[in-house]
């Protein structure tokens, strides 16, 4: 029993070092955070309904594994291939453009989300379109 709880807790440590890595030296994912953050913000201002934050939770949530999965097979791939091999290439350009298409379906749904609380926005006493 108290091995499975070091094991467990061993995995929690790598985990954990794996996501301050990638905090601390990806500048994407720290734009991608910040966006997360700016996304999760509006959520909270806004009241959105129960849905549509398990929605937004599950799209930013995607990005930001899909960057992690971005910058650790980029990682592999320049240890397997450190000079520049077309598959290398095709590989991380291929890794690159699942994460923008992500992040392209995280707005798009964003977009729908948020479309309905931006008019309902009042701005010094007047609503979007009055």
């Amino acid at each position: 029993m108290l091995k499975k709880i070091k094991e467990i807790s061993r995995s929690f440590y790598y985990a954990g070092r794996g996501l301050v890595y990638v905090v601390k030296n990806e500048r994407n994912f720290q734009i991608e955070l910040l966006a997360a953050y700016g996304v999760f913000i509006l959520a909270i201002w806004w009241r959105v309904t129960r849905w549509e934050a398990v929605v937004l939770v599950l799209t930013v949530g995607l990005v930001l594994i899909l960057e992690i999965l971005n910058t650790a097979l980029e990682r592999v791939v320049n240890i397997l291939k450190p000079g520049v091999h077309p598959w290398a290439k095709v590989v991380k350009d291929s890794l690159a453009a699942a994460v923008f298409l992500s992040c392209l379906v995280a707005i798009i749904i964003g977009i729908f989300i948020f479309w309905p609380y931006f008019f309902s926005v009042e701005i010094f006493g007047f609503k979007n379109g009055e």
